[in-house]
């Protein structure tokens, strides 16, 4: 392996911190420069991750490296390692790519605020702890890499200090993020002090034979730990808050960035270093949790005004199919979770991006308020109906492709374990799945079709700068949703398979021998799973031909309806009212059109009222719950804290 290829990680992570220290130096005096480092610093890790997928993904390479060279002695580690597999490289595109996009938006998007030499410096920070986190070998760097990706998250929630509520949703991201990172220490401490090692191989290596209760309980804090960053039910509520608030290039970064590393957390606890994911009890667990993030915060979407708001919880309800996916313990259920892991940062970027765009045009995200905009932000409108139509699994668009591929191995699961509980949690999926579709049937209406509010006569398209990164991630979703076979076959399966692989992942760190003396064998060869019956091709002429056939209609209209239009303009004018009831129709004609036109939005809460009239007792209690008192959220972590602990002593270990 080249010496140089197994410095990429570290540069890839470096340059990012080292923008940061840069701007917060030179960003103040001179705003091209602070520009021009912005995009070195993002421009530069994408560039090196591409690298790294010729030697990673189609050469099946893990790229290790040992900070300053402490190499391990007598077969213990002493240094810090980094150490990539298709695994960690799979997430670092993912961050590498988001960053660039994210940085390339925020050149015009925040051009409005102040201070931008610190909001640079805090975002390169936060990108590079993320990159740090999905490429580290270390458990002990990966908690710092997670101190300072909170603690970043949080001031930057904060940045616009005067919108309303931006400092509460700060406060509340913080204390329900601290309870996760004092898990992640308080299970890293659990382990140090049975295995004596903080180095991810080596601890994967030294389970077998040291496990005990209390690696397990190490195991349950790591895992909730790690749920809390995903954010899943009942630590959701940050999640909901902190994307609202914040700075719409952020709200990309916290929602579909930083819960990803969560999502890595746990893949990588479970299936490479535990092992436990051949425990039905852990299986149950983690379904559980995705299925409930997923169906209860597709539902709290129905109940929000503002439009990152709703976003948000639909962030929080996509990341639950993840785990649902993940939780199901197979080949397929792992490929399907890292797909839709990487179609949620594609979409809900894009979906993001677009509330920015509103936001920055119009001032407003008051889904009450807006209106009628696809006439003034045509582009824009087309943008959010491609995230739309992504999110809610519509084809030919990505989050179909690994919606499929989720209900597939959730079928899978229980025909192959003749288990009802995986038909009910794909049941869940699809469910939340078509709520999603009529939250954003909701949003369209109340965003850009319907009338346009007299305030925003005057509202024009964002700049070019703005519209190409979202451009950019529009691409992605149509591609990465037509071509799912080669998804599988480059990305997915490499990924799925290290995962999968404790046995490589050991020896290439620490020695073959040493995987071998640990008692972990090596898998078999890994069979990249079969994505059934899913013809992009087929999807998009059946998509033409209704849209042919819409448009066939329209053209040809009843000529005696026109007739009676006809009749019925003019006569308004010249005779009485009742006069109109002759013409063919008329009284429908009258009906919807015979009054003087006015502007009458259909709020945000006016689309479904019947849906939500007739669940209002389910609609109160999740009210009730969100309560926004910070001290509720922390009484629910711990509670749930207190359950998975136990579970775990009980069923698991």
């Amino acid at each position: 392996m080249s010496e140089i290829i197994t410095q990429l990680p570290i540069l890839s992570i470096m340059t990012l911190f080292l923008g940061a220290f840069v701007i917060a130096l030179v960003g103040r005096s001179d705003e091209k420069l602070r520009d021009i480092i912005l995009m070195i610093a993002a421009g530069i890790p994408l560039i090196l991750m591409l690298i790294l997928v010729k030697p990673v993904f189609f050469e099946h390479q893990v790229i290790t490296s040992w900070l300053g060279g402490w190499e391990p002695v007598s077969g213990w580690a002493i240094g810090i390692g980094v150490e990539v597999d298709a695994l960690s490289l799979f997430f670092g595109l993912m961050v590498a790519v988001m960053v660039f996009v994210v940085a390339v938006y925020s050149m015009t998007y925040m051009n409005r605020d102040d201070a931008l030499q610190q909001y640079y410096t805090l975002f390169l920070m936060l990108s590079g702890s993320v990159m740090g986190l999905v490429l580290s070998g270390d458990l002990f760097n990966i908690f710092v890499m997670v101190e300072i990706m909170t603690m970043t998250a949080v001031a930057l929630t904060a940045f616009r200090t005067d919108y309303p509520g931006a400092l509460e949703g700060a406060m509340k991201y913080l204390v329900v993020g601290s309870m996760g990172s004092t898990c992640i220490l308080t299970g890293i401490a659990l382990l140090y002090s049975q295995l004596h090692t903080l180095n991810l191989a080596q601890i994967a290596a030294e389970l077998p034979k040291g496990h005990n209760t209390v690696t397990a309980v190490a195991f349950a804090f790591l895992f909730l730990g790690f749920a809390t960053k995903t954010y899943l039910f009942p630590f959701h509520p940050p999640e909901a808050d902190a994307p609202t608030v914040a700075p719409a290039s952020i709200s990309v970064m916290v929602s579909s960035v930083l819960t990803k590393c969560g999502v890595y957390g746990i893949i990588r606890l479970c299936y490479t270093i535990f092992r436990y994911m051949d425990k039905t009890s852990l299986q149950y667990l983690i379904c559980v949790l995705g299925a409930l993030s997923c169906f209860i915060c597709v539902t709290m979407a129905f109940n929000q005004h503002d439009f990152k708001r709703l976003l948000a919880f639909h962030s929080i309800s996509q990341v639950g199919y993840v785990v649902c996916a993940i939780g199901l313990g197979n080949a397929l259920g792992l490929s399907a979770g890292l797909y839709h892991a990487l179609n949620h940062t594609l979409f809900k970027g894009l979906l993001f991006l677009t509330a920015g765009a509103v936001y920055y045009a119009t001032g407003s995200l008051d889904l009450d308020r807006l209106g009628g905009l696809s006439k003034k932000m045509p582009k824009t409108c087309a943008l959010f109906l491609i995230g739309a139509a992504s999110i809610s699994g519509l084809p030919p668009f990505n989050g179909f492709a690994s919606k499929w591929m989720i209900y597939q191995a959730a079928f899978e699961r229980a025909a192959a374990t003749s288990n009802f509980f995986f038909v009910v949690i794909c049941v869940i999926c699809l469910l939340s799945s078509v709520l999603t579709l009529a939250s954003f049937v909701k949003v369209s209406q109340s965003v850009f079709f319907g009338q346009l509010s007299p305030e925003f006569e005057r509202t024009k398209e964002v700049p070019a700068a703005m519209q190409i990164p979202m451009w950019f991630l529009a691409v992605l979703c149509i591609v990465t949703g037509v071509f799912p076979q080669a998804m599988q076959k480059v990305l997915l399966a490499p990924a799925s398979a290290d995962a999968m692989n404790s046995f490589n992942y050991i020896g290439v760190m620490m020695g073959t021998s040493k995987a071998a003396a640990s008692g972990v064998t090596a898998p078999p060869a890994f069979s990249a799973p079969i994505i059934g019956l899913w013809n992009p091709v087929a999807w998009i002429i059946l998509l033409l031909i209704v849209t042919c056939a819409v448009c066939l209609v329209s053209l040809t209209a009843d000529p005696e309806k026109k007739a009676a239009k006809a009749v019925i303009g003019p006569a308004r004018d010249h005779q009485p009212a009742i006069a109109l009831m002759d013409a063919k129709e008329a009284k429908y004609e009258s009906f919807f059109s015979g009054e003087e036109s006015v502007y009458s939005q259909v709020g945000g809460s006016d689309l479904f009222w019947g849906f939500k009239h007739n669940l209002r007792h389910y609609f109160k209690t999740m009210g009730d719950w969100h309560s926004g008192v910070v001290n509720d959220y922390t009484l629910y972590g711990l509670a749930a804290m207190s359950i998975v602990i136990a579970f775990t002593l009980l069923f698991i270990h």
